[in-house]
This record gives C-alpha cells, sequence and structure tokens, in this order.
C-alpha cells in the first residue's frame, strides 16, 4: 500500500496537514539546527533505543542514557553491557533509531548506524561509576562493573537523518494557541518543526 492511498480528503489545495506547514521552519541554518537539537538531546539525557531483532522480525526498544555526543553533536554515544541483547540485534542490523521527549511535548528523533565499541580508552574516558548498579560485580574480580570490566562498550550512532520539535512559546502561550486553535481550527503555531537532512549531516561531518 503507497502513501497516496491514505490521501482521501480533497483539500482544495490547502495542506492535508496544516500544523506541519505553520509549525515547520525551513530558514534556520544548519548550525542552529544542529546546536539546538544537540542542546535538547543533552537536556534530556535519557532516550529509548530501537533496534531491530533480525530473528524474530520485531522493533525493540528500550531507554538508554546518553553517555556523550561527537562531531558536534551529531554522533551519540551510549554505554553498554555487551552480552545484552540489544548487541546481537545490532550486530546484525546496524540500523537504529534514538527517540527523545520531555514533558512539554517536546521529542527528537534521529535515524543512523550503530556500531559497538570496546575500545578501552573510549570506555575509561566516558564511565561513570553508576554503571555498577546496572552491570553488577560478579566476585571474580574481573567483572566488577568498573571501568575495566570487558563487559562495558560503547554503542556509537552515527547520526543520518533527524527531526525534532521544541517550543517556540512557554506553557501559557502554548496553551492559549491550542485552546484557540480547538475554537477556530486555525492550526496552532507552538513548535519549531525541524529536519536534519542526510546531506546536511555529510555536510556538518565533513567539517567537524
Amino acid at each position: 500500500m503507497t502513501g497516496s492511498e491514505f490521501s482521501n480528503a480533497n483539500t482544495g489545495g490547502k495542506p492535508a496537514d496544516p500544523y506541519k506547514k505553520a509549525n515547520m521552519e525551513t530558514d534556520v541554518s544548519l548550525a542552529q539546527k544542529i546546536d539546538d537539537l544537540s542542546d535538547f538531546m543533552t537536556n534530556c539525557k535519557f532516550c529509548m533505543m530501537t533496534t531491530h531483532d533480525a530473528k524474530s522480525g520485531q522493533l525493540t526498544s528500550r531507554c538508554m542514557a546518553l553517555a556523550a555526543k561527537e562531531t558536534g553533536g551529531i554522533d551519540l554515544l551510549f554505554h553498554t553491557n555487551t552480552e545484552s541483547g540489544k548487541t546481537d540485534e545490532l550486530h546484525s542490523d546496524a540500523n537504529i533509531n534514538i527517540s527523545f521527549l520531555n514533558m512539554s511535548g517536546e521529542w527528537a528523533s534521529v535515524s543512523g548506524k550503530a556500531s559497538i565499541v570496546t575500545d578501552r580508552d573510549l570506555v575509561r574516558k566516558h564511565y561513570s561509576p553508576q554503571l555498577k548498579a546496572w552491570l553488577g560485580d560478579l566476585g571474580d574480580g574481573k567483572h566488577d562493573g568498573g571501568p575495566e570490566d570487558p563487559r562495558i562498550g560503547i554503542i556509537r550512532v552515527l547520526m543520518t537523518t533527524a527531526h525534532y520539535a521544541i517550543s517556540q512559546k512557554n506553557i501559557i502561550g502554548r496553551a492559549t494557541e491550542i485552546a484557540q486553535g480547538a475554537v477556530t481550527g486555525k492550526p496552532a503555531v507552538v513548535n519549531k518543526l525541524r529536519e536534519i537532512s542526510e546531506s546536511e549531516v555529510n555536510e556538518w561531518r565533513s567539517s567537524h
């Protein structure tokens, strides 16, 4: 089934998705788009990581904590237990999605390619003692949840594309816009909807 088969409304030339039309920002510099997205991801910290289980064909999402960013903010690093199921899934299919959401309804979706990195220098650089709570100490003097624990690796996500929405009004302004829209049918202008294309990511990567 193609997307056109869902288009069952004759809009008379008006946008079928007026919310997107009213909120999409297309005149923002690439640097501003990257900086705002990077700041948003840092402030959220927690996200959902979606991987593909090749055996079952199902998509699986897990809550993850952002450990660090690279390449001027577009590439993401996460700690992982290399013995976990997600590493097997990423080994068979490197395609990944990372999604962030906060209490204000702002969100970001990052699509990319993932790899598992076990370089000890990188693990030590971003190590957090809190990892012990998730890996545990197996009592053998080696698998102790510390920075030298061989189970600890890094999932590095290289961004391919990104879509996000950040608020352009405070909570009162958003409530007013939504209330007016519910009465008038005018789309609420409450967010800055932005897209970062693959070509823009490549442009950014070439200079960072």
